[in-house]
């Protein structure tokens, strides 16, 4: 008998750290969830792979405007994702352009929508090399308006801009271009 309360206790026993230790794990296990709760593809952490559209632009010191407005545009996990996307990226100088306040103003939360329209204006989905385009050709983007690809001798342009640099990423490619495309 004294055998069968010292098995029942020590059963007993190890149930209890068992559902202790489980419950910990779950706790963690909710814990880690609520971190990455709206992280989406931007979340995902890959020291491997080559960097992605908004990763690229992240590190180029001329495209910080360009970077805030995709943030502000919350547009940042759909330039992560898998494309592929060409963007056509203005330069913090083409930014600058634009009439005063207009980035300022582009920026508030406000003004989001308008902002995704420009954003979206600048972003095809498919990827445009150079040596695709063609003189007179018009891509429709991501906002449903067409921008038109111009040549001459071996410059091109994106409705009237220089495409200056392209830079393949994991997800597609980046033209940049010195001016901000409005839509019409």
């Amino acid at each position: 008998m004294k055998k069968s309360i010292q098995f029942l206790l020590f059963v007993g026993f190890v149930s209890f750290l068992s559902c202790k230790q489980n419950s910990e794990t779950s706790q963690e296990n909710n814990t880690a969830a609520e971190t990455n709760v709206g992280s989406g593809q931007s979340g995902v952490k890959d020291e491997n792979s080559a960097p992605n559209i908004v990763q690229v632009a992240s590190t180029s010191k001329d495209h910080t405007t360009l970077v805030a407005a995709v943030k502000a545009a919350s547009l940042v996990d759909a330039l992560s994702n898998t494309g592929p996307f060409t963007v056509f990226a203005p330069t913090n100088a083409a930014f600058e352009k634009l009439p005063a306040g207009t980035v300022e103003g582009l920026l508030k939360p406000e003004s989001k929508d308008a902002l995704v329209d420009i954003l979206g204006y600048h972003t095809y989905v498919g990827v445009l090399k150079l040596e695709y385009m063609q003189d007179g050709q018009e891509f429709g983007m991501v906002n449903g308006k067409k921008v038109k690809i111009t040549k001459k001798g071996d410059k091109v342009f994106v409705n009237g801009s220089e495409i200056v640099a392209s830079i393949l990423t994991s997800n597609g490619i980046i033209h940049v271009i010195g001016d901000v495309l409005l839509p019409k």
